[in-house]
Parts: C-alpha cells; structure tokens; sequence
C-alpha cells in the first residue's frame, strides 16, 4: 500500500496539516521539521495523492491531445513540442488518435471530459462535420484549443498556418518556372484546410490569367493510403491528360506516391512534370528528385498550442476570461529537385 501523509505525521508525532506544510517549504515551519519530514518521505518513498490533489486545487494537471494519426510526421512533430512546453508547467499529456473517425473522436472527447483533464487539444478528424461534442464541452467550462484542422464555427481559440496564401505560393511557383498547365491532387472535402488549399491554388491560377479546370483536380482522402492514393490519381492523371507540366499535392506522402508513379511510368520529374508538396516531411528530402514543399511548423504549432490552452486553464481558474483567438504560424516555400528546370513543355 502507498504510504500516507498521515502515517508520515503519525510516526513523527506532528499533525498533518505540518507535515504537508514542511513539504511545501511553508515558512512557519522549522527547518529542523522540515527536514526530518522530507527525509522519512523520502525513505517510504511518499507520493502526493494525485486525485487528492486535483481535488483541493481544482487541477488535474493533465491535458488531452486528440490528432488524427499519430504515426505521420506533422503530428508527431506537433506532439514533440506540446510536450516541451507541458513538462515545463508539469503537466501531464494524454495522446489519443482518432483515425480520421469523427465517431472515435467523439468518443476519445468524452472519455476526456470523464477523466476531468484540465483542457483538451484537438485537430479534427477527416470524417468530422458535426461539432456539437466540442461546443458541449466548451459550454461545460472546458478550455479547448483546435490545432491545423479546425472548424471556423466552433468559438475557441485556434492555432493553424495560412493555408491559403501558402498554397498559392506553391502554385504561383509552378507558373513562375514556366508551366502552362497545373494539376491540383487536392485533400478530403470537409477538413478546413484542405478547402483553403484548394482555394488558394485555384486563386494563384485565376490572378496568373490561367482557366481553372475542374477535370485537372483530383481528389484524396489522405489517410492511411495517401501514398498509395498519390500513385493511382497520378497513374489516372497519365492517361487523362498528356500536356500537364506542373502539380500541386497536398500532402509530401501523396507527392512521393505520385512521383513513384510517374518513375514508373517513365515521366520525367521535374521536366516532363514538375511537382510542389506540402508539409516538408522528412522524405520529401531522400527521394529522387527531393519535393519542393511548403515547410509547415508543426513543432512550434504545438509549442504555441499548448501555450495557449495553458493560458487559458489559468485563466478560468482565477475566473477571468480569455477571448478566443486565432494565431496563424508563418510556413515557407522550399525550392528542391522536383520543380529545379528551365522550362515546362
């Protein structure tokens, strides 16, 4: 059985409320208390009852993550620096994965809110459209911070990249190293962000005088297959249309599946087709040609996630109230192999 602060205070001849007063370094007790109490809890080993705690401060110390993949190299970065941050406020991180399925993020929420976490993170899942979960647990006090895929209907603060601007940049790219003809392998349908990039590419072509063509975009799910959904839109691009010089991918692992594709097929990239990613995922640097790409801070979104949240369990402690936000992280376009030529067909 775990050793209690009574039995601590017991065995010293103290009362409780001075045994936990010697281990919080509290001034009215002697040094000579104080350390006889923190050497016998050492000794036996004594660990604060956590749910005891929770109750007396109102704070579990532990917030929950849900993301949609763990295994995907944006969110584990985004992961990495949520973590950073929590242990240096001395919080706990509970980590649940949704597999892109509203059903088990509506579960994951729930079970959340049961386990009385301090605020819950969350990126959506693909399969989301309905967001009444996360509006209940917003009216039931709980601080909720979305991260990259977010839904601009929900009222809580919001940690994302312009998605737009950045894929527009991608495209504009493709049109300034000379392709007349740019192809868009787009993302799901419901996720915000893949609409933004969706509409930012379709923006670059219509302020560079080019046609939008519906027929040139093709759609992925993005999931657990999105190498494999890359090779087939690529393998169904190939036999659709044989003048596309450039494509813009939304995600680096569907791109290194088209590019696998088009190696196949014996399409020459960049100079047959040239291609920008997004994300900047770690094999978009180890394959030939290297992805150019749009860098995407997952670390310091969730660096910048769990600050905010954190601000925000403060505040609701000392009854204050934070307005919700939106904080939009800078990305950057990198220029590499697949789209280093001269000129596009």
């Amino acid at each position: 059985m775990p050793i209690t602060l009574k039995e601590i205070a017991e065995k010293l001849n103290i009362s409780v409320t001075t045994a936990s007063k010697a281990l919080k370094d509290y001034a009215d007790v002697s040094p000579k208390t104080k350390a006889k109490v923190k050497a016998l809890a050492k000794e036996l080993n004594y660990q604060p009852n956590a749910f005891a705690v929770h109750l007396r401060t109102k704070e579990s110390k532990t917030i929950g993550v849900i993301i949609p993949e763990v295994v995907h190299h944006f969110f584990s970065n985004v992961i990495r620096g949520i973590i950073s941050e929590a242990e240096k406020k001395g919080y706990l991180v509970i980590i649940l994965q949704s597999n892109e399925s509203y059903d088990m993020e509506k579960k994951q929420l729930e079970l959340l809110m049961k386990q009385q976490v301090d605020g819950v993170l969350i990126s959506l899942a693909n399969g989301t459209n309905n967001f009444d979960h996360i509006k209940k647990a917003i009216q039931q006090n709980k601080p909720v911070v979305m991260f990259d895929k977010i839904a601009k209907v929900v009222n809580c603060s919001k940690i994302i990249i312009n998605d737009i601007d950045a894929a527009y940049n991608a495209t504009k790219h493709l049109i300034d190293i000379g392709c007349k003809k740019i192809a868009h392998f787009r993302g799901p349908l419901l996720p915000q962000n893949s609409i933004d990039r969706f509409i930012g590419y379709k923006r670059a072509l219509e302020d560079h005088d080019m046609k939008y063509d519906p027929s040139l975009v093709y759609l992925c799910e993005c999931g657990d297959n999105s190498f494999e959904e890359g090779k087939i839109n690529a393998q169904q691009l190939h036999q659709d249309f044989n003048d596309v010089d450039g494509i813009f991918i939304n995600t680096d692992l569907v791109a290194i599946g088209a590019i696998t594709a088009f190696q196949e097929l014996g399409v020459n990239i960049p100079n047959d087709i040239a291609i920008v990613g997004f994300s900047n995922w770690f094999m978009s640097t180890v394959i030939t040609p290297s992805i150019s790409t749009i860098d995407q801070p997952g670390y310091a979104m969730g660096q910048t996630s769990f600050n905010q949240l954190y601000k925000e369990i403060k505040a609701q402690k000392y009854g204050d109230y934070v307005e919700p936000e939106t904080i939009t992280l800078k990305t950057e376009l990198l220029k590499r192999g697949s789209t280093q030529k001269t000129i596009c067909n």
